[in-house]
């Protein structure tokens, strides 16, 4: 598999190959890594007061014996209206899940790698927008013809930052936030030449 190389003018100029430790990889690997992101991603704002936390029911509500009813002790029991939650959510619980670093590098060649056979992995020199200006950057993504875009630089600058701030179908970030949720998110990635290259010089 390789990536197709683009000029300035968003054009195929060449590719690159992929190594071939790239292919073959078991794509539970990126099940795996997407899994744990989206739990990481959980708010774990959802709480239900147990009878112990209801106010109330200091009075037990009618006698033990002779009503012909069974016995209650509280109306904090969740068996009455405005009692507590019998096994309700709690906000305590910790939904993260550990994934490796090997496990996390084979997720991202493995979205890489994918990217590569659907013609979606694109290369450039630069990735900039100095003017910081919208119109330029949505210029740049039309070029493209693909319906989202992950842009990848080595260094984020601000103006180029602010360029694709507004367009919804895109997003930029550094090499260092490079992840396989992110790259399995988006329909295309353009990565610089040099953050390519590390990528590749890792994998080997």
């Amino acid at each position: 598999m390789s990536a197709i190389v683009l000029n300035e003018k968003m054009e195929k100029a060449s590719e690159l190959a992929l190594p071939e430790s790239f292919s073959g990889i078991n794509p539970h690997n990126l099940y795996l890594y997407v899994k744990s992101a989206q739990a990481a991603q959980r708010a774990n704002t959802a709480i239900a007061k147990g009878r112990s936390d209801v106010r109330g029911g200091g009075k037990k509500p009618w006698a033990q014996k002779g009503g012909g009813r069974a016995r209650a002790g509280s109306r904090r029991s969740p068996i009455f209206v405005g009692g507590g939650k019998a096994f309700g959510p709690q906000n305590n619980r910790n939904y993260d899940l550990k994934v490796n670093k090997k496990q996390k590098k084979l997720a991202l060649n493995f979205a890489l790698n994918e990217h590569a056979q659907n013609g979606t992995l694109f290369v450039v020199d630069s990735i900039e927008i100095a003017s910081g200006k919208t119109k330029d950057a949505m210029a740049m993504f039309k070029l493209l013809n693909q319906r989202d875009t992950l842009f990848v630089k080595s260094l984020l600058d601000e103006p180029t930052f602010l360029a694709f701030e507004n367009i919804q179908a895109t997003y930029v970030v550094e090499s260092n936030e490079l992840n396989a949720f992110l790259a399995a998110n988006y329909r295309s990635l353009v990565i610089e030449k040099a953050v390519f290259e590390a990528l590749v010089s890792e994998a080997k």
